[in-house]
């Protein structure tokens, strides 16, 4: 999927830049607005300094900087995310050219942490947005209304969470800034159908094959996971812990189903590793204790080792459908987490003691 441009007046964009921010936020949106053929002003907060991105990916001298920049030259702004917004809040000139863009109409564009920006400036009472998760409460706290959606769109206000969200935000930028439509290669930002990858991919965003990479990562996790549940079951006598492992079992089949007819529909096939992951499973659980507690606490280090390695996943690729498989992984596992924790605490209570730790070795929940 590609852009062309058409020749029209040059609009300028204000792109928000400071140190550590998310990579791909910034890439895809500049990229974006730069092949719409409009003309894209970097602004940081200190002149001749280089901007570096979290990832490594991004490294940038700004334009100019927010304490000169004047809000009426420009036709919107886009504030990336990352740890860039947490710095950028704390600069009274970013605040005050952000809420004066905002105030005079402007196009204003936040993704991630960026909304912590707005509510630095308190611009969001009363709005429609969304933003990272982990700002959710942060953005209600300041009157908005939070959205867990791609995109949000409330007058000049459009937000958006995450890194599989990018090539939806810069398309419903690029629409209200009146450039859009099938006839420049792009689709309705509500268009579900959309690969939208491919139009990410032509931004700077994750190629197919890191996609693929990170569908055969969560593949792999699945797969063991399945198997080391399987043999912490037959090891379990407890009927509650069984019954609970069972029910985890058949949420890791849906995953990994979901996953492979993903693959499937990129024409690509399980790695190597993910096929033999199960086969890793059974070794390691081979050499696993028998006692009842022992596999409870065994089945929760997996879960929790998954929560860990299926939330850098969730934030590191360009496809909003991928983003949403190992979106609803993370939340499976967390779920299951906290049954986890709560059947081996009533255990716990009960007198079941835990697997003493071997003399000299720290044994870690």
């Amino acid at each position: 999927m590609t852009v062309n441009n058409h020749s029209r007046n040059k609009q300028k964009i204000a792109i928000l830049i400071e140190q550590a921010v998310e990579d791909l936020e910034f890439l895809i949106p500049y990229n974006g607005i730069k092949q719409a053929g409009m003309e894209v002003i970097v602004l940081g907060s200190r002149m001749n300094e280089k901007y570096k991105g979290k990832r490594g990916k991004l490294s940038i001298h700004a334009d100019g900087t927010t304490t000169e920049a004047i809000a009426d030259e420009f036709a919107g702004v886009v504030i990336p995310g990352g740890m860039a917004p947490d710095r950028m809040r704390r600069n009274c000139h970013t605040v005050s050219f952000v809420r004066d863009a905002m105030t005079k109409g402007k196009v204003i564009a936040a993704v991630c942490h960026g909304p912590q920006v707005l509510i630095e400036g308190d611009l969001l009472k009363g709005r429609k947005a969304t933003g990272f998760t982990s700002i959710r409460k942060d953005i209600t706290n300041a009157g908005a209304i939070y959205l867990d959606e791609p995109v949000v769109i409330d007058g000049n206000l459009i937000t958006s969470r995450e890194p599989g969200d990018l090539a939806i935000f810069t398309t419903a930028f690029l629409s209200r800034l009146g450039y859009g439509g099938q006839e420049v290669g792009l689709p309705n930002e509500k268009d579900t159908s959309a690969e939208w990858w491919k139009l990410a991919d032509a931004w700077g965003g994750s190629t197919k094959g890191e996609i693929v990479k990170g569908l055969n990562t969560a593949l792999a996790g699945e797969r063991y996971s399945l198997e080391a549940l399987e043999k912490y079951a037959e090891k379990e006598s407890d009927m509650e812990a069984k019954t609970l492992f069972a029910a985890m079992m058949d949420n890791k089949r849906l995953h990994i189903n979901r996953l492979e007819n993903y693959l499937q529909r990129l024409s690509e096939k399980s790695s190597f590793s993910a096929n033999i992951a199960n086969q890793y499973a059974k070794v390691k659980t081979a050499l696993t204790g028998s006692d009842d507690i022992y596999q409870l606490r065994c089945a929760l280090g997996d879960v929790q080792t998954g929560i860990g390695d299926i939330a850098n996943l969730c934030a590191m690729y360009t496809d909003p459908v991928a983003t949403a498989i190992f979106k609803e992984i993370y939340h499976d596992l967390g779920k299951y987490e906290q049954e986890l924790i709560q059947l081996y605490k009533v255990r716990i209570a009960a007198g079941v003691k835990p697997p003493q730790p071997t003399s000299g070795v720290a044994v870690t929940m």
